[in-house]
Parts: C-alpha cells; sequence; structure tokens
C-alpha cells in the first residue's frame, strides 16, 4: 500500500509518497525536458520498481495514478509518451496502455495536436476504487475520508435493512462464517484477516440487498474500509465491539427484523468511524 503523503515541512530531497527503488545516476540525468533540474516525472521514475508484484502495466498505472491524484502531475504541460517510457523504463505499448486505463478513470484525455493531459477534478471517477485510494493517501486524504464516511453512513444502515427483508440464507451463512474468521483473527492479532473478512462481510452485505444499484457501489465501502484501517487497528476494545455489532446485524438478518438490521449497522459505523465526522442518524418519531 502506497504510504501518507510527505508533510508540508518536509525539505527538499526526502523520501516522499511513492517508495521504489532508486534509479541510478546516469539514468537520472539522461531526460531533463519536463523542466527544472529534477521535474515532477523525473522524482517518481526513482521510485518506479518497488512495486514488481504489479507488473510493468500496472506499476506504471499506479504511479501515475497517484502522482496526478496528488497533484505533481497537473494541466499545464502534456504527459508525453516517449518520455514516460524512458523514465520509468518501460515499452510505448505499455505507456499506452496504462494512458488508456488512467483516461477510463476520468484522470486524463487524449486529444490530436493537443496530447494527453490531466483533466480537472470534477471530471474523474471519484467512486473507482483505485482513485479511492490514492486520494486517501494524499493530500486530499481528509476530505476523502470524510466524504467515504458520510457515503458509508448512507449506503450500509439502507443496505442492512433491505437485507433483512430477502432472507438470503447464503448470504447470512457466509456473513457468520466472516463474524468467525474476524473472532480468530481477533484473539490472535492478526490485524490483517480481520480486515479482509470485515470487508467480506460489508461487501456480502451489500450484495443481500437485493438493489443492483447499491450492489455496484460496494467497492466503495471495500475500498473505504482498505484506506481507513480495520477496528483492530490501535487496540482490542473497538474490535470486540464491533464483532459485537456485526453478530447483532445477522442476528437481524436472520429474524427478517429491517428496523434492527438498520440500528445495529448505525452502531457499528460509530465503531468503525470512530473520529471520522459523519451524517447524523435521523431522530426517531
Amino acid at each position: 500500500m502506497m504510504t501518507a503523503a510527505r508533510s508540508a515541512d518536509s525539505g527538499p530531497g526526502e523520501l516522499d509518497r511513492y517508495p521504489c527503488a532508486e534509479t541510478p545516476a546516469g539514468e537520472r540525468a539522461a531526460l531533463r525536458s519536463w523542466g527544472g533540474s529534477d521535474s515532477e516525472l523525473g522524482r517518481a521514475s526513482r521510485r518506479g520498481t518497488a512495486s514488481r508484484g504489479r507488473g510493468l502495466h500496472g506499476q506504471l498505472v499506479q504511479q501515475l495514478g497517484q502522482m496526478i491524484v496528488s497533484g505533481d502531475l497537473g494541466a499545464d504541460r502534456p504527459l508525453v509518451p516517449e518520455e514516460i517510457g524512458q523514465r520509468f523504463e518501460v515499452s510505448r505499448t505499455v505507456v499506452r496502455e496504462s494512458l488508456r486505463v488512467l483516461e477510463a478513470k476520468g484522470l486524463v484525455s487524449a486529444r490530436p495536436n493537443v496530447g494527453t493531459r490531466v483533466r480537472p477534478v470534477s471530471d474523474w471517477n471519484l467512486l473507482d476504487p483505485d482513485i479511492i485510494e490514492w486520494r486517501a493517501f494524499g493530500p486530499q486524504r481528509d476530505d476523502q475520508r470524510r466524504e467515504l464516511a458520510q457515503l458509508r453512513w448512507t449506503i450500509e444502515p439502507l443496505a442492512a435493512r433491505l437485507a433483512a427483508g430477502h432472507g438470503r440464507e447464503d448470504i447470512q451463512q457466509r456473513l457468520g462464517e466472516m463474524i468467525e474468521i474476524m473472532g480468530h483473527a481477533m484473539g490472535h492479532g492478526d490485524a490483517i484477516t480481520f480486515s479482509r473478512a470485515d470487508a467480506e462481510f460489508h461487501s456480502l452485505l451489500i450484495q443481500a440487498a437485493g438493489n443492483r444499484m447499491l450492489e455496484h457501489l460496494s467497492g466503495i465501502v471495500s475500498g473505504a474500509l482498505h484506506v481507513s484501517g480495520g477496528p483492530v487497528t490501535g487496540c482490542d476494545r473497538p474490535a470486540e465491539a464491533s464483532l459485537g455489532h456485526h453478530a447483532r446485524i445477522v442476528e437481524a438478518l436472520a429474524s427478517g427484523d429491517s428496523a434492527a438490521a438498520e440500528a445495529a449497522m448505525r452502531q457499528l459505523l460509530v465503531v468503525h468511524l470512530d473520529g471520522e465526522p459523519v451524517v447524523p442518524a435521523p431522530r426517531e418519531h
């Protein structure tokens, strides 16, 4: 996962937000056409080889996406495929395919006689899981996490209410299995397994709502859980409370109690979104 953005008072030359292997000095001097002695793309090229597990195409999408979302690459200059290929030591085919992915996400646009340029934030697909992650670990991280918290407060209680009316025993069983996994992981201090099971729980619950438009938004919840960290981070008490709320949601689903399922989800979100400003729950009349 990406590291957090460099603080505002970090000095020049410090290693910043995209940790990758150091590029040899000879290569760093090879291309200076982006302006200045060490341009944005030049700085990023020094980080371009750390995440080999992603493959060249995935690495380049990740690198350029992070740079665009962080503001390191702006609309003031075109993204020249040849320069990108030289800096990251990848083929023109890899560069071309990576730019197509970024274009599909709304981050860049390619036009004849204009070239490929970064698009304004209003054009970005802000519901794309990659962009959610890039924003959450960049300069916009506070806004991103607040917006995600508010969106989850809207989506998930409704999903829980709807799921209670569908009686999907197969999904309820799977939800129970996720709770068992979370409990076992919590007992062993395994935050990664806990968080993965937690994300699966919330994704399954949205599927159980029986609303295809809500299901389309399940990636947002998974992305929010991924970037905010699971409730096991910090201390055990929030995790124990979280586990109990998960169990109450499944009990409400089993009994078909929509109101109880919605209430249990709101209580769970208070734990998940601790410290995040969220939309207050509506008053009951």
